[in-house]
């Protein structure tokens, strides 16, 4: 766990992908999340009938965003930070057992924020789909007494991105 409060980057025991299969800069990513059956949560989330909670289904797709944005902007930023998410739809349960194909493209980049479309897929049919507002920016451009914690943070993502993406390359 984090001990630096002013860190807005998650844990990477928080992660909601397994890997990353594709990446392509400044355009998309798919990444895919396996649920096990073993995962916490399941056992509070309707115990007789476990499903991914839609609130992780969000964050896989903000998490693979957050990934395309950091590898194109080549780690240079510290943090990306959900700001609005927007047409949410939910259609589909993930069930133990299934793989949750997580998609997400860069429709428009204004300055430091980025609109992407995002879903994803089980089997070939969307269960979730939506837009996502994003910002991206540097601890010390806020906080200037945190200017060593960037350079500590882009090299924990990169190192975080490196595990995810390894079986692809």
């Amino acid at each position: 766990m984090n001990n630096d409060s002013n860190l807005n980057t998650p844990d990477i025991e928080f992660t909601q992908l397994d890997k990353i299969t594709e990446i392509v800069a400044s355009d998309r990513i798919s990444a895919v999340k396996s649920l096990t059956g073993d995962e916490d949560y399941l056992r509070d989330h309707f115990p007789n009938f476990s499903v991914m909670p839609g609130v992780l289904m969000l964050e896989a797709m903000f998490q693979a965003s957050c990934w395309l944005i950091r590898y194109s902007n080549q780690f240079l930023q510290s943090n990306v930070d959900l700001r609005e998410a927007k047409s949410i739809k939910f259609q589909d349960f993930v069930t133990p057992g299934k793989q949750l194909e997580v998609r997400s493209k860069i429709l428009k980049q204004d300055g430091c924020q980025y609109s992407l479309k995002t879903e994803c897929q089980i089997d070939g049919s969307v269960a979730v789909s939506g837009r996502l507002l994003v910002e991206t920016y540097n601890q010390n451009e806020r906080n200037p007494s945190t200017q060593s914690v960037d350079r500590i943070v882009a090299l924990e993502k990169q190192k975080q991105f490196a595990l995810l993406y390894q079986s692809s390359n």
